[in-house]
């Protein structure tokens, strides 16, 4: 009975694709955002080919390109993702992306780098929010937070092993050709986001949308208010820039601890961005079986908690336990970022859903765009002291936000339907 139990747990995550329509969704990003970690290598060795001095300012102004787009389109696609065919946005905007990432193969200045990241990530910031904003419409609500779990569990997992397969291609065949295999990729996915059911992705009734004049930045700021009246969704937001100030701490200044804090190699390094990345998809998997409760506040403050205080000692302790401190940080980020997602699909209505999602993306790449300085500040001010001072400050914000919940609960705001 027991091991019946353990078993049907272990398999919740995957009780979603007995969906079909889900099932193909989920395989066409997966596949999607394998393609991604091709991009990225292929951009960081061709990068390298200009020049070793000039490949980390071009793959940073890269990255910076890449929030910008989202941080400034990902709103409007959550409100055309209201208003138009949703399967219409998802090829669209797929088959676009094939087509920048074949111009990859060509790129022979810096600044062609620049453009092609820029458009190519344009066209992520509309498909990305649209297909979170399908999957509450095609799964069932009893499914929907494994539907979640799973999807980001994915994502996580291929952050540690795509770039890892992505460099193996790249040696087979060249910096350059790994944009083609990438393309391929596109291929696949596209094959399945063309067979999905059109009517099926959307409950609202698009053709009252033909009739409703076209007010974009009016959808747009009705989005944010949205997502910030609902106090649910209000404090997982809060506790989702709490987490991106402990993550940016551990993407910016790992590094420098490993090779100059411990004194280890790149490999080092590797592995213990590996234990990181295996937690957070270890509480992807499971984090909708974990905490079931409306307001998913246990897994909000669990996450933050954990991942404070897994940053806080790593300044003082060697490797061994690092890795251990990586893999509860990887778990606490996933805790902490999951719950806004499946928040916004059971509290939204789902007429109102597409812009949520879009502006929901929009302030979680701003939150990064927020906390990569304050990591960049404390890696260079106080070298050996910066998880000191990031873990410090994700606790104080922790009480913050839980004092902002408490002032919320006082006033006696209600969840919006």
């Amino acid at each position: 009975m027991k091991q019946n139990r353990v078993s049907q747990t272990l398999l919740e995550p995957f009780q979603a694709l007995r969906n079909g329509v889900f099932a193909r969704l989920y395989f066409a990003q997966t596949i999607s955002l394998l393609g991604d970690a091709f991009t990225w290598i292929g951009l960081a060795l061709i990068s390298y080919q200009f020049g070793k001095a000039q490949s980390a300012v071009i793959l940073s102004t890269a990255l910076t390109l890449r929030v910008v787009a989202f941080i400034v389109f990902s709103p409007f696609a959550g409100v055309l993702s209201n208003r138009v065919d949703r399967k219409k946005i998802l090829y669209i905007t797929h088959f676009a992306r094939m087509v920048i990432v074949v111009c990859m193969v060509f790129i022979t200045q810096i600044w062609q780098i620049y453009a092609l990241v820029f458009l190519l990530n344009v066209f992520n910031a509309f498909f990305t929010p649209t297909y979170k904003s399908i999957i509450p419409h095609i799964v069932d609500r009893g499914e929907y937070r494994q539907a979640i779990g799973l999807s980001t569990a994915t994502f996580q997992l291929l952050g540690v092993l795509g770039p890892g397969l992505a460099g193996i291609m790249a040696v087979w065949f060249g910096a350059r050709n790994i944009f083609l295999v990438d393309a391929a990729s596109f291929v696949l996915a596209g094959i399945l986001i063309l067979t999905l059911p059109a009517g099926k992705l959307q409950k609202e009734n698009t053709a009252d949308a033909g009739q409703k004049p076209l007010s974009a930045w009016q959808d747009v700021v009705s989005g944010a208010r949205l997502l910030f009246s609902n106090p649910l969704i209000r404090f997982a937001l809060m506790i989702e820039f709490i987490s991106a100030v402990a993550g940016a701490q551990i993407l910016v200044n790992t590094i420098g601890h490993i090779k100059q804090g411990l004194h280890l190699t790149d490999r080092y390094y590797g592995w213990v961005m590996a234990a990181f990345g295996v937690g957070a998809s270890v509480a992807a998997f499971f984090s909708g079986s974990l905490d079931k409760s409306k307001s998913r506040r246990t897994s909000l403050i669990a996450g933050a908690l954990v991942l404070g205080l897994a940053i806080i000692t790593a300044n003082y302790v060697g490797f061994s336990v690092l890795m251990v401190l990586w893999l509860l940080a990887g778990l606490g980020q996933s805790l902490a970022e999951i719950p806004s997602e499946t928040l916004i699909g059971e509290n939204i209505q789902d007429s109102q859903q597409g812009k949520v999602y879009g502006s929901h993306f929009a302030f979680s790449h701003l939150w990064w765009a927020i906390a990569y300085p304050i990591a960049g500040f404390s890696g260079s001010k106080f070298p050996g002291q910066d998880f000191l001072l990031g873990g410090g400050l994700t606790i104080a914000l922790l009480l913050i936000a839980l004092l902002a919940r408490k002032f919320d609960h006082r006033n006696g705001q209600k969840t919006l339907p």
